[in-house]
């Protein structure tokens, strides 16, 4: 019986591999890795959007395609993808991702019934109320005298209204709640315990229209005018709203971690966290192409970051030889249009530090001198110096276009505290050696190390298309 189970189970993996072949077949092979065509559509469809400028064809992309995937396969022999940093890495990228899956639209919405429960709670019986106030500001150490001009102006005020004048324009005109006052008195929808009490208190007990006698609060006089009331609105009003403030506040995150760390405590210690979600990983990539090929592409995409950082990135950026060495046998590529200045610029407190800067630096590398000057001119609380030294070309330095490129009309703008400006260096035709193009010589490099890279992983590793798929990319049901 038992081995009959397992035959029918083995049948069952069959034709479901066959199923999956034959609606996506393998259009490729790589160092004996099949690849489906669904991951080639993935990746050509996802870089060759409208927006992209250098777009590809189909067969332009395929060389591209088969090269990330070599160097993902370096990085695999290399078992980059052993490391702990790479792991906690992936699991972190991984993760944002499986995070929103794990909340339901129910969720979100016992959360927002809580906000608007509590919201009902607070706001209480009364509901909410819209006042309006002409606001007269008085000290609470105000002197008599002050407390008699601040009654006998509100007063008045209080009388104006009785007799018919317009609350808004003279809220605009005179309150000194100038918040308020620019929408001509109206403080916005508040209910209980948000307002000072005696403010509170008289508002309350106004109707829609009413108006107050003037009002003594600790920030000083005011005249209320109600301007409407209401009841808290039912919930289907808010819950939109509701949503959009619990997203702002990612919720999403707060109920996922509440429903992992459930998952772990129930599991009775057969389950972490990171188990969780590889577990969550796997039966999402089982349903959902686009979610598989996302993780994968964050897995191989970080595997690419390591292996060329490794062989081509930093591999160029740091040997200073092998740099020397490229420029030197291409030299010719590197040729100027005209002369740069390779020195400094520098403004001093006295004539005499003219000199003693030229003589500090001047038997020293170029690359020597920011660390000769910090320990000569400013190395102790005075600073004697203020300097900019690099490679420039007209335009770059005012000063060096004055005293250096001659251009008279260069303005230069003075120094606070630094009135001796003063140039050091030299004009050169071309770059004397890598460091005056370093960034160039650089990308250079990185790329010839990158086609050599591509060449040998080529000769290593077998690489198949299946030319009768790619022509189908895109162009099935």
């Amino acid at each position: 019986m038992k081995k009959q189970l397992l035959s029918a189970a083995f049948l069952l993996n069959g034709m479901l591999a066959f199923a999956q072949t034959a609606n996506d077949p393998i259009i490729m092979t790589v160092a004996g890795t099949p690849v489906l065509r669904s991951e080639f559509e993935y990746s050509y469809n996802k870089n060759n959007t409208d927006g992209v400028i250098d777009k590809k064809t189909v067969e332009e992309y395929v060389d591209l395609f088969i090269n990330y995937k070599l160097k993902v396969q370096a990085a695999l022999d290399a078992r980059i993808d052993t490391t702990q940093a790479f792991r906690s890495e992936f699991a972190q990228y991984r993760d944002q991702q499986l995070v929103p899956s794990f909340v339901t639209d129910e969720d979100m919405l016992v959360e927002a019934h809580k906000v608007y429960d509590e919201t009902k709670k607070d706001i209480g019986p009364d509901g909410l109320i819209q006042p309006a106030h002409i606001m007269l500001r008085l000290s609470q150490k105000a002197t008599d005298a002050q407390q008699k001009e601040a009654k006998q102006r509100i007063d008045s005020i209080y009388q104006a209204l009785k007799n018919g004048a317009n609350f808004e324009e003279l809220a605009r005109k005179l309150s000194q709640d100038a918040t308020s006052a620019r929408r001509g008195g109206v403080v916005g929808w508040v209910a209980k315990n948000q307002l000072v009490k005696e403010f509170e208190e008289a508002a309350f007990a106004l109707q829609p229209g009413e108006m107050s006698q003037p009002v003594l609060s600790p920030y000083g006089w005011h005249i209320i005018m109600m301007k409407e009331r209401k009841e808290f609105e039912p919930f289907d009003f808010h819950k939109e709203s509701i949503l959009k403030y619990l997203e702002q506040r990612g919720i999403r995150n707060s109920i996922s971690d509440r429903k992992i760390e459930e998952m772990v405590k129930n599991s009775n210690g057969t389950l972490t966290k990171e188990r969780v979600m590889e577990l969550r990983a796997d039966s999402l990539s089982a349903i959902d192409p686009a979610m598989r090929y996302l993780i994968k592409e964050y897995h191989d995409g970080l595997l690419l970051y390591e292996i060329s950082n490794k062989n081509v990135w930093d591999k160029a950026a740091s040997d200073d030889q092998a740099l020397a060495r490229y420029f030197k046998k291409n030299k010719a590529k590197y040729k100027w249009d005209e002369p740069r200045f390779k020195g400094m610029a520098y403004h001093v407190k006295t004539q005499s530090d003219v000199k003693e800067v030229a003589n500090c630096v001047k038997k020293l590398k170029f690359d020597e001198w920011n660390e000769a000057l910090r320990k000569t001119f400013n190395n102790d609380s005075i600073i004697r110096i203020r300097v900019e030294k690099g490679l420039f070309k007209k335009g770059d330095n005012a000063l060096i276009d004055r005293e250096v490129f001659k251009k008279q009309d260069a303005k230069v703008d003075s120094v606070k505290g630094y009135p001796i400006d003063a140039t050091y260096g030299k004009l050169i035709k071309s770059p004397q050696d890598y460091t005056d193009v370093r960034g160039l010589v650089t990308a250079d490099l990185q790329d010839e190390l990158e086609h050599l890279w591509v060449a040998d992983l080529r000769r290593k590793y077998a690489v198949t298309v299946n030319d009768e798929v790619l022509k189908t990319v895109n162009k099935h049901e």
